[in-house]
């Protein structure tokens, strides 16, 4: 029987939790049964997974170690402690990784005629072909480096893949060091032949004689830096939120290193030369084998081998927003009108429900007004392109931009002066708080003078070209109190509204956290009391201490509580006096699982709400969130559904232990494989639309 846990043991650590993670992506890249070129994406995205892990988190830690903030986590641990940890798992999955890659993806992709060679691998004949491509295209854009005293060590930008090169001097037997930058506007992967490829390094490597005429190449070794690239701006102090945000664009470049990844073949001066330049530690590096940055792997997985992919997979336009009458497109407005949409993305089209509702609203002469938030889309996106269609017709357009969505600022900033120049009026949201919720309302003018208004509300963001890939759900209506209470939040976003009262939104930072809260107390009384009670949510990331501490609350008092999670879960399950009313699952695969849901089965008087938030700090504390309660009975049977099929014993899943440890359950004791979900629910979907 497992040791009794102790008040301070009762969460997992979030970083330890986040790298359990990313070790189920690892496993899909193991898994011998999933398409070939699909386990070599899963290892690119393990690559850039961990790339962002260390951008920000560890860099996140070594801040705190180095200001001398001694506070451990609600986990228990100390942040020395927690990087010591973080910095041996990472230690031991990149070893993982490395041997996936070359022992299995790697050989398999030869039989299947796609090779990654590398240079001494080449016949003479592609060899010559790689010599003229270097000198016509290559050479010229390379600028070798050197260091010496006339030359200090040159700036190396994260995330970037460079030579560490060693060369002599004939004349004096001299010895000196240089870098050289390998080129990121040329393909990581450089094609030699139909699906023959040899890495861009190798082929700088096999020319240096090139960049350093007369001197002798004694060695070269590929490296790669991580730094901190997590952007701070003091709003109080910004008068121009959109200035002072390019400002620390320009100085992300800058942030100090936190992971030195190397060949492993490395001379040991030349990488204590590194290590003292970069300030990094013999913990911070990892020496591996070649080649480094898989993220290269996204290039060769796109290649055009539909046998070597998963089958391919087109996504139908909702049966309540189909004109089975004609081949024109459904009149959104009047589809809305009869009830309300509940669209699940990849599985019914973006394209044809939510993208299509912005741009008939942009484009029906009744519509008087658009109130959008914007948090990531794409540069090119028929969202933005209908926003600006609308300003210029005359509409009154209000985008709420989020120029601190990480990663995205400078994509965000472009657009956001695009939609400024055609009129419509940008907002930055509130100081201190990201706008994090997933909203569009539609002001229309009916016939007969009526004003109506429509509304989405959604868990994904307004981005065309992701929505084929994360799961999202998303509720489109004309219900006057949602209306009604999204009048009020973008007033509160675009003015200084202080107005509190939604009658079918929860919304953070100042009501989200006590609304889940209550209603999970109301699930102990009504347990208690002899009524229906249950607990059901599915999330991206769980790490509230409040909130875990309210559902272990309802799992002593009785309360069955299932935990549906992608990502981070610091709340243990299964432990004894504490939570064995707890079941966490966690489901990966082709969509990136990204919906929440909150469902409580409220004495049978079932309540769903759907939305932006997971239950983090920051999206509690640091955001503006929005969380819609459904009330169609078939949209609550739905997701009772999914519920239902994700932590049905016959679906594969990953499942949560009680000593914090993930287990994989993916087939049955005889080798069967168990049920996929998501192939399950794209099935339905093709048999709804062959029926219809």
């Amino acid at each position: 029987m497992a040791e009794p846990i102790t008040p301070e043991e009762r969460y997992l650590d979030r970083e330890l939790s986040w790298l359990a993670f990313n070790t189920r992506v690892l496993e899909l890249a193991e898994d011998p049964d999933l398409p070939l070129l699909e386990r070599a994406r899963f290892l690119a995205i393990f690559s850039s997974n961990l790339d962002e892990f260390y951008m920000i988190r560890v860099a996140g830690l070594k801040r705190r170690i180095a200001a001398g903030v001694a506070f451990p986590s609600a986990g228990g641990l100390m942040p020395r402690e927690v990087l010591e940890r973080t910095l041996d798992r990472t230690r031991e999955l990149m070893a993982r990784q490395t041997q996936c890659f070359r022992s299995e993806v790697l050989p398999a992709l030869v039989k299947e005629g796609i090779d990654i060679a590398r240079w001494d691998d080449l016949d003479d004949a592609e060899h010559v072909r790689l010599r003229r491509l270097f000198s016509e295209r290559i050479f010229p854009v390379l600028t070798p480096l050197a260091v010496d005293p006339a030359h200090p060590f040159p700036y190396i930008s994260g995330l970037s893949l460079n030579l560490a090169v060693v060369v002599r001097n004939p004349r004096n037997d001299t010895e000196h060091f240089a870098r050289v930058k390998v080129p990121p506007n040329f393909p990581r992967f450089l094609p030699v032949a139909e699906q023959r490829f040899v890495p861009l390094e190798d082929v700088i490597a096999a020319h240096l004689s090139q960049l350093f005429p007369g001197m002798e190449v004694l060695q070269h070794h590929t490296f790669r830096v991580t730094r901190n690239e997590d952007v701070e701006v003091e709003e109080d102090d910004a008068e121009n939120l959109l200035t002072a945000m390019e400002r620390e664009l320009m100085r992300r470049r800058f942030g100090p290193a936190v992971r030195l990844e190397i060949d492993e073949t490395v001379d040991p001066h030349v990488l204590h030369l590194l290590q003292r330049e970069l300030g990094v530690n013999d913990g911070e590096t990892f020496a591996l084998p070649g080649p480094l940055d898989l993220t290269g792997l996204h290039a060769i997985a796109d290649l055009d081998r539909a046998e070597l992919r998963y089958r391919p997979f087109l996504p139908a336009t909702h049966r309540d927003l189909r004109d089975v009458e004609s081949a024109s497109p459904a009149d959104m407005f009047a589809a809305i009108s009869k009830a309300d949409v509940l669209v699940h993305h990849p599985y019914d089209s973006f394209s044809t429900s939510v993208q299509r509702f912005v741009e008939q609203a942009a484009a029906d002469p009744r519509v008087l007004g658009i109130k959008q938030t914007l948090y990531r889309t794409s540069g090119d996106s028929p969202i933005v392109d209908a926003l600006i269609d609308a300003a210029e017709a005359g509409k009154q357009v209000l985008a709420v931009v989020e120029i601190k969505a990480r990663f995205d600022e400078q994509a965000n900033i472009t657009w956001a002066r695009k939609l400024e120049q055609a009129g419509v009026h940008v907002v930055y949201g509130l100081v201190g708080l990201k706008t994090h919720c997933k909203l569009c309302l539609v002001v229309r003018d009916e016939a007969g003078g009526t004003i109506r208004r429509y509304s989405h509300i959604g868990t994904g963001n307004y981005h065309p070209r992701t929505a084929r890939l994360y799961e999202d759900l998303g509720l489109l209506t004309a219900d006057e109190q949602v209306a009604e209470d999204l009048n009020h939040l973008f007033n509160t976003l675009s003015g200084y509204s202080l107005e509190s009262q939604y009658q079918r939104l929860l919304v953070a930072p100042h009501y989200l956290r006590n609304g889940i809260v209550e209603r999970i107390h109301r699930e102990i009384e009504h347990h208690l009391a002899g009524r229906p009670a249950r607990i059901r949510f599915k999330l991206n990331s769980l790490v509230d201490e409040t909130i875990i501490d309210a559902l272990y609350d309802a799992s002593t008092a009785g309360v069955p509580v299932d935990i549906w999670v992608r990502g981070i879960c610091s709340l243990r399950a299964g432990v004894p006096g504490l939570s064995e009313n707890v079941r966490v699952r966690s489901v990966l695969g082709r969509f990136l699982e990204h919906s929440r849901i909150f469902a409580f089965e409220n004495g049978g008087d079932i309540e769903h709400w759907i939305g932006s938030a997971d239950l983090m700090h920051r999206n509690l504390d640091r955001r503006v969130e929005a969380l819609v309660r459904l009330r169609r009975p078939e949209h609550l049977q739905e997701l009772d559904g999914l519920f239902d099929l994700a932590f049905d014993p016959g679906t594969a899943s990953w499942r949560l232990l009680s000593d914090g440890t993930w287990q994989r359950v993916h087939s049955t004791d005889d080798g069967q494989p168990l049920t996929d979900l998501q192939r399950v629910l794209i099935e339905r979907k093709q048999r709804r639309k062959a029926t219809t």
